[in-house]
């Protein structure tokens, strides 16, 4: 059952590999020699696990998908200890569950952070939280395409024209994402530069938004970003969290047949318009609204970043943050298409028991999709299980001596991937004091918040209800 983990895990090593190479290399050039030796140790250590990548692959024509989900999150579970080797060995007051929980922070693309004051982190370091983010957004989506048979059909379609992907299609594909996903930080990097950001900021911003991560290389966003000019610029630029990772190469390979490919970006163009409309007119206070669409773009691509400046309306916020951007992206949530096409669903339900002679398609606009009954108990039985985790967090979170309002809204963050910051009140918290139980609690429903929902309830299916 394992061989197939191992092999997926040491192809991403290889890719762990060559980022520590970068941070040798980065080391080097700025002279910061006492961290070479760690990098070193990362870098052969992520090229002898890449070694599993050459396992005999002969037993791997038929790969269930129980396989798959338990080689995605034990990926999840080991790749971040190679991670933390920098922080561990680095830093000698950090302790193994402290650099392992920044590791998995990172990896998840949360951006909780056991640094209280990250400006006293050299520049080697800042790079690789960056690039550990990066690493976890490109492990996020090539896992989705691995496990694209637990998807709904439309989910499918999205993607691929192949009802299931073999090893093949997975690698073929996987090249393709690849390469969008680096295009697209590099992409990020040249527009930060042209808004006169330093080279630095830039390149860990760009890492940093493209894998919707929470880890920033300054304690206040605002020593980056100083004239409203930039904040409009950089707070645009994080919509690539929230459309399809995707949308920019099928734009520049459209072709007329293919429209349907943008059946969920029309949604989210929609929604995403009537959000800037409302926040604009109702939400527009002392009429700042740079730092409104900030804050509101940053929720709605599960990024989190704010200024630190006193917010109203944090429980919208919260909901922009659950809710989630487009299925197939770095952001996490529940997804906007989903909500919306159970929504539709429910009502369409509602209406034929009160009106029986009123017919009502359950179709997907601007698609020639129709909602099946079985997609809509997939989106019903995310939504269970992610208010029972929630529910169960909040209620660990707060026998540990947390008040219940942080608590809440600790566990959404935390279960959706979000970084604490100002927006929810929450930008104080400190992640060090915490029990080393605590820590472990967090890095499970980071992970859990990682691993689409519906891929619990099917391993909880397999091995607790076998029959």
């Amino acid at each position: 059952m394992f061989k197939l983990s191992f092999i997926y895990i040491g192809s991403f090593c290889f890719i762990l590999s060559l980022l520590s190479f970068f941070n040798i290399i980065y080391s080097y050039y700025f002279e910061i020699l006492y961290n070479i030796q760690i990098y070193t140790y990362t870098l052969l250590i992520s090229l002898l696990f890449s070694s599993l990548f050459f396992i005999k692959k002969k037993d791997l024509k038929k790969i269930s998908i129980y396989q798959k989900i338990i080689a995605v999150g034990l990926g999840y579970i080991i790749l971040p200890l190679i991670i933390s080797i920098p922080y561990y060995f680095g830093l000698n007051y950090l302790s193994f569950i402290d650099s392992y929980f920044e590791a998995a922070s990172g990896f998840t693309s949360t951006g909780f952070s056991i640094f209280e004051n990250i400006k006293y982190l050299d520049k080697s370091l800042l790079l690789w939280r960056s690039t550990s983010q990066w690493f976890g957004g490109l492990y996020f989506l090539i896992s989705i395409l691995f496990l694209i048979d637990v998807y709904d059909e439309h989910y499918k379609k999205i993607l691929t024209n192949f009802i299931s992907l073999d090893i093949n299609e997975i690698i073929k594909q996987s090249t393709k994402i690849l390469l969008v996903y680096t295009s697209l930080t590099f992409g990020l990097f040249l527009i930060y530069k042209i808004i006169n950001l330093r080279t630095f900021d830039s390149f860990n911003l760009a890492l940093t938004i493209v894998s919707s991560g929470g880890f920033l290389i300054v304690n206040n966003l605002a020593d980056i970003l100083q004239t409203n000019y930039q904040i409009y610029i950089f707070s645009l630029s994080m919509l690539i969290s929230f459309f399809g990772i995707l949308l920019p190469y099928n734009v520049l390979f459209l072709k007329k047949k293919d429209l349907t490919v943008f059946t969920e970006d029309y949604y989210l163009l929609i929604y995403f318009l009537f959000l800037v409309g409302i926040f604009f007119v109702f939400f527009n206070f002392e009429n700042n609204f740079s730092l409104t669409l900030l804050s509101l773009i940053s929720s709605i691509s599960n990024i989190g970043f704010s200024f630190n400046i006193q917010h109203q309306n944090n429980f919208i916020y919260l909901i922009l943050i659950v809710i989630g951007g487009s299925l197939f992206s770095t952001s996490s949530g529940l997804r906007f298409l989903k909500i919306y096409l159970l929504t539709k669903f429910s009502f369409n339900e509602l209406v034929s028991h009160s009106k029986p002679k009123h017919v009502l398609l359950n179709k997907v606009l601007f698609s020639k999709s129709k909602i099946y009954s079985n997609d809509i108990n997939k989106y019903f039985f995310t939504v269970i299980i992610f208010v029972l985790s929630l529910t169960f967090l909040t209620s660990l979170l707060t026998l540990f001596n947390i008040d219940f309002d942080d608590a809440f809204k600790l566990g959404i963050l935390t279960l959706m991937n979000t970084v604490n910051s100002s927006l929810h009140d929450l930008e104080n918290f400190n992640f060090y004091e915490l029990t080393f139980s605590l820590k472990f609690t967090l890095i499970i429903f980071m992970i859990i918040g990682r691993i689409e929902f519906i891929s619990i309830l099917i391993l909880i299916k397999k091995f607790v209800f076998k029959n």
